[in-house]
């Protein structure tokens, strides 16, 4: 009998529950949510993706594809329908940062969804405003106070979906 086998017996046990310690493992259909067809979609992180305003029909295709929360950076009265409820009722967590067009570019904004995503880090995450402008818009502002150059912030703000607001996010980060 060799000595080393329970040792290593016991050593397979522990690493085999190292994944359960490390809390719950999410699966997300990204086919699914490629194809569910939510204005400016995209994926900048694993687990986090940026979009434009899903619409009701949608809303049970992001969680049938495994988004566990919803954060929204609309104001009051942008949309005539209560997507809190509807996302709530599809199972999914719906997280609210009012985030005006423009004026709500701000540090505080940028930090109260640096805090959020933070909380929600390896979750299953939709970012949305209107048209993912907001959502670039806070990114960059995120990078650029996390040190980035100008340039490279800006570069973040695109990739998270920011497009028509580049030039007063340039003047606001300059």
């Amino acid at each position: 009998m060799n000595v080393r086998t329970p040792v290593f017996a016991v050593l397979i046990s522990v690493f085999a529950l190292v994944p359960a310690a490390c809390g719950p493992q999410y699966q997300v259909d990204r086919d699914a949510l490629e194809a569910a067809g939510i204005a400016n979609f995209n994926a900048p992180e694993e687990m986090v993706f940026a979009s434009g305003q899903p619409t009701p029909e949608q809303i049970e295709t992001l969680s049938e594809a495994g988004i566990r929360h919803v954060i929204s950076l609309r104001t009051d009265g942008e949309i005539d329908w209560d997507e809190s409820g509807l996302v709530n009722s599809a199972g999914m967590e719906f997280h609210s940062i009012p985030v005006a067009v423009a004026g709500g570019v701000t540090s505080e904004n940028a930090k109260s969804l640096d805090q959020l995503l933070a909380r929600l880090e390896g979750q299953p995450v939709l970012l949305h405003c209107g048209s993912s402008n907001r959502v670039g818009a806070l990114r960059a502002f995120s990078a650029r106070e996390g040190g980035a150059s100008l340039d490279d912030a800006l570069a973040q703000g695109r990739r998270w979906g920011m497009t028509s607001m580049e030039e007063a996010v340039r003047e606001i980060l300059q």
